[in-house]
């Protein structure tokens, strides 16, 4: 389907049903208003708050009361029931990418060390941009919005933004609300709770304070049973039909991806002024997850669904921390509004790398004992500002006009550490610290935005924006090899930066490499709307959408040396560079860094209220340019995952997404999403693998049409909730919702040993008894306890049993699945004090 084709059947579509519903809605149009009417959201996602109906813009609004109404949790529990975007759940332990539209050319993997949520999608926390995948506790709403909107917002985005919308402290009295929540996974062992409490509190007509805690503790479901006794003494591969040797080395650790997560925020708002008003706020928090939710039931060792091997136990602590501070002032032509933030990230973390050693083909494996693990650590420090203005006056005129600045420092190091080995191959390293990687980035961003928007007529508007952005990174790594250097020293993270820039500054002596990129440009919006009525809203918008580049943290390759062709190890290959003996073995890109990529977005909408009232239902289709796209790839020494840029890409699709008021007690929404998301261009050494049998890598090219991992071309959902009055102030309310995705391949078009991941649905239903001052709830998540499967890492291709010194076997264990949670039963309850 061409992009010509899709948008004048696209636009014929919305003009006709247009003019049809407006005909519809002049015929039936009753003397007097509705008394049942479906209540949108009142959102501010063009700067401005407006009734979601009335913006011309693919939007969707979760509010408050939907949240606890359908037992929201997290990001991912919202997003399965908005069409067009997905999340790929790999449980709390690493980050999770959000894809919208199919805009993702990454090959799924373990996502260790990510925190930016895919890069794709700009998330915000009130009015500052930060990723985290907060829960969801006292919150107004939660904003998703579709397609590039860098001239709305400072943080550029590729595909689109999601909006954490808390509540403000309210000068209107003080409150006190308290809640708690037992369940129990079929899977788990111990009960999971949560608890928390959110109070309001009025010291002033002008200031209020507003805060929140919430301790949860996820008893986690997936079992480790082939953690060794000691590591490196040990066989973490006995002989699994003999129950006594593999008790002899290996121990069951049951529910081994439990979480304990705390989260909490304090808020101070104060208006001295009848045109001044500012929050400030900090929030905060902190998880500490105890393994992986994966499954090695496709694995090379007897595992069930519910069961990773994984060798060493797999934890990793989590604290993430914002200092916000939201000023807006009434200008009188104009509306000022000040966001500052000042975010931290830290975590510290332990992984089974035994796996990755083993694949290298250094004889690892050799050592019968062989076990090998990496901690890893990591910070982030964030300074955001942004400044604008939005007119307030009255007449056709409407506009909008920013500044951005962001500046973002990231440190980190890995440390694999294999016991025993050293003794056993002769080495001098008495810490068994076999491998050291270093990096520290710095990214300085800056942009203008804005949009004019003028109403032609009372029905007809048009909008134009506009964006000029630069930036600047600079990145420093390095690479160490300390079992055949006995005096090497590791460098904590606070140190890294100083240590890192004095050494390139010395002239590399100890090996640290630089590297940096800078960029800039304009990138333009348009958009029309036309109300047909006052009920049928049509829309036309183009926009778009931008994302930096950045390095790959993997440090660069020496020269290669045929008589040491093993010398450039795990490293990173520059354009020209020699990396074998033949004459064609030579990188044809650069492995260090990707570049910047753009999306240019179109799209066709419309926005309806029927019914008299009692029925929205909206839509949308769209065609998408990505150029320059950033994709996963893999080192062509040691198959390290890095990220490459590719010629072009393409996703098309439609939305819908409704609402229907059937009576006062009994109400119906839901939503459908198809999309196609393809390479249009030959995209060369796109995929990495293997050629069993060993290890040895291959690139594979990714064709034009070759179909995007990550993401399904089908998804709907249904949520329905009828409320039974049993007296004045009393109801009982039931609720369920179905969400359902298509198949999803792993890699691009399912090349490399790639595996296409089962479609699924799950159910979820519940019950609620509700006084007014309290409230409880019985619910059921995943009720028909579906199994499925949301991530995969690695392939089959890697599905291999090697041989130790001693003949006996080693199973490689790459090859794993994320899986989604059982059924869970659990009960809630809620009490307000006024």
């Amino acid at each position: 389907m061409s992009r010509k084709y899709l948008l004048l059947t696209a636009s014929a579509a919305v003009l006709a049903s247009g003019f049809a519903m407006t005909a519809v809605a002049q015929e039936a149009a009753p003397a007097a208003d509705s008394e049942l009417r479906v209540t949108a959201v009142t959102v501010t996602a063009t700067r401005r708050a407006e009734s979601v109906q009335d913006v011309p813009l693919n939007i969707a609004a979760v509010g408050g009361e939907q949240i606890e109404e359908q037992g929201f949790d997290e990001l991912a529990d919202v997003l399965a029931y908005v069409p067009g975007i997905n999340v790929i759940d790999r449980g709390g332990r690493q980050g999770n990418p959000i894809i919208v539209r199919g805009l993702n050319a990454d090959g799924l993997g373990s996502g260790d060390g990510n925190n930016d949520g895919g890069g794709t999608v700009a998330t915000y926390i009130g009015e500052v941009p930060l990723f985290v995948d907060l829960k969801l506790n006292d919150l107004e709403r939660v904003e998703v919005l579709l397609g590039p909107q860098g001239t709305l917002y400072g943080a550029g985005t590729l595909g689109g933004a999601i909006r954490y919308i808390p509540k403000k402290p309210d000068f209107g009295g003080d409150t006190l609300d308290v809640r708690t929540e037992l369940s129990q996974y079929s899977e788990a062992d111990d009960i999971s709770y949560d608890t928390g409490f959110t109070f309001n509190k009025t010291l002033a007509p002008n200031f209020a304070v507003r805060g929140s805690i919430d301790f949860e503790k996820d008893s986690g479901f997936i079992d480790y049973p082939f953690v060794v006794r000691e590591i490196g003494v040990s066989d973490p591969d006995p002989d699994f039909s003999d129950p006594s040797d593999v008790a002899a080395n290996l121990r069951r650790v049951n529910d081994a991806d439990g979480e304990d997560v705390l989260s909490a925020r304090l808020a101070a708002r104060w208006a001295p002024l009848d045109w001044l008003d500012g929050t400030l706020t900090y929030y905060v928090q902190q998880s500490d997850i105890e393994g992986r939710r994966g499954s090695s039931a496709r694995s090379t060792v007897p595992a069930g669904e519910y069961e990773l091997g994984k060798r060493v136990e797999e934890p990793n602590e989590i604290t993430n921390q914002l200092l916000a501070l939201e000023v807006v002032a009434d200008l009188g032509f104009a509306e000022l509004t000040s966001a500052t933030g000042y975010s931290k990230f830290n975590d510290l973390g332990q992984r089974d790398q035994t796996d990755l050693l083993i694949t290298l083909e250094y004889s690892y494996e050799a050592f019968p004992t062989f076990t090998s693990f990496t901690r890893e650590k990591g910070k982030q420090d964030r300074i955001n500002q942004e400044l604008r203005l939005v007119s307030t006056t009255d007449g056709p005129l409407n506009w909008i006009a920013g500044v951005f600045y962001n500046q973002f420092e990231s440190a980190g190091y890995s440390a694999e550490y294999t016991p025993g080995y050293a003794d056993f191959a002769g080495f001098n390293r008495p810490d068994d610290l076999e491998y050291y990687s270093q990096a520290y980035s710095k990214l300085e961003e800056s942009a203008f935005f804005g949009e004019i928007g003028y109403d032609l007529t009372d029905k007809w508007t048009v909008t134009v924006g506009g964006r000029y952005y630069q930036y600047e990174l600079e990145s420093f790594s390095d690479v160490d090899f300390p079992l055949f250097d006995a005096g090497f020293q590791t460098v904590g993270v606070s140190a890294l930066q100083s240590s890192l820039e004095a050494d390139f500054a010395a002239g590399s002596p100890n090996g640290t490499e630089k590297t940096g990129q800078s960029d800039e440009g304009t990138l333009f919006k348009f958009n029309t709307s036309y109300n047909f009525t006052d009920d049928i809203l049509g829309y036309l918008t183009v926009s778009e959408g931008y994302r930096i580049g950045n390095e790959n943290g993997v440090p660069e390759c020496p020269a290669f040396n045929p008589l040491a062709p093993n010398v450039q190890g795990a490293c990173a290959l520059a354009p020209g560079q020699k990396f074998g003996p033949n004459a064609g073995d030579v990188s044809t890109r650069d492995e260090r860094q990707y570049l910047p990529d753009t999306t240019t977005n179109y799209e066709v909408g419309f926005k309806t209220t029927l019914a008299d009232g009692r029925v929205t239902l909206n839509g949308a289709a769209y065609f998408i340019e990505w150029t320059d796209p950033q994709l996963t790839s893999a080192t062509i020494n040691a198959s390290i995952p890095i990220t490459v840029n590719a010629d072009g890409a393409e996703s098309k699709g439609i939305e819908f997404n409704g609402e229907w008021l059937i009576s006062e007690a009994l109400s119906v929404r839901g939503s459908y999403s198809h999309s196609e998301a393809s390479l249009t261009a030959l995209a060369p050494g796109l995929v990495g693998s293997i050629t069993p049998p060993g290890f040895g890598t291959i690139l594979i090219n990714g064709e034009d049409g070759d179909r995007l991992p990550g993401s399904p071309e089908d998804q709907f959902s249904v949520f329905g909730t009828y409320v039974h009055q049993l007296s004045a102030d009393r109801t009982l309310t039931f609720n369920g919702g179905y969400a359902w995705q298509g198949d999803v391949l792993s890699r691009t078009g399912g090349r490399g040993g790639g595996l296409t991941l089962d479609a699924y649905g799950v159910a979820n239903v519940s019950a609620v008894y509700d006084t007014g001052p309290w409230s409880a709830s019985l619910f059921i998540n995943n009720l028909f306890d579906e199994y499925y499967e949301t991530g995969v890492v690695s392939s089959s291709l890697f599905n291999q049993v090697l041989a130790d010194d001693d003949g006996g076997p080693v199973y490689t264990r790459s090859y794993f699945t994320y899986v989604g949670a059982p059924r869970a039963i659990g009960v809630r309850f809620n009490y307000s004090f006024d």
